[in-house]
């Protein structure tokens, strides 16, 4: 079985051809609560960074993988984060960006892929994730997929003027 390849999409890795693709995302300000990002970000600091985007996971500490489809259309990312190889961890963030394309289970296929090529292939033992409180679709997705709620962090993150909480979920190898 190949890990990144589902029936849907596929997770491939960052392109120097995704540079407009991932420059919307990241200044996308109605997503930036998601990312806790703050402030935009240049198309010369994103080419630098899809320079970059070939180093080891072991060096960067971060994967990035880009959800295609079959067509080749670029759907959206996924992301491991907080890579710790002594612990056998990672955070995990997705982001299927175009509405339409949404509920259509190009995010579950995603998930599915990496937290699979995770165990298999990296031997981490857990993946977590940080959700809203009012992230009711990544709470559904995540839950399906095995991650258990471990807590709520109160009043964790400012948005446009008052406090969100934000729960976190983790999914532990069997």
């Amino acid at each position: 079985m190949i890990t990144l390849k589902g029936q849907k999409i596929f997770l491939r890795a960052l392109e120097p051809e995704d540079l407009d693709f991932i420059y919307t995302i990241e200044n996308d300000e109605s997503i930036w609560e998601i990312s806790n990002t703050q402030t935009p970000y240049s198309r010369f600091l994103i080419k630098q960074y899809l320079e970059n985007a070939h180093q080891d996971i072991f060096e960067v500490k971060q994967l990035r993988l880009v959800i295609a489809n079959y067509s080749d259309v670029t759907l959206g990312l996924i992301d491991l984060f907080d890579f710790d190889f002594k612990n056998k961890r990672a955070g995990i963030g997705i982001l299927v960006n175009n509405i339409d394309d949404r509920l259509k289970g190009y995010g579950e296929e995603a998930l599915k892929l990496l937290v699979n090529y995770s165990f298999k292939h990296l031997g981490l033992h857990q993946l977590y994730c940080n959700i809203s409180e009012e992230n009711l679709a990544s709470i559904k997705l995540f839950s399906k997929l095995g991650f258990k709620e471990v807590g709520l962090k109160k009043d964790w993150n400012y948005v446009n003027g008052s406090y969100k909480n934000e729960y976190i979920y983790q999914l532990i190898k069997n």
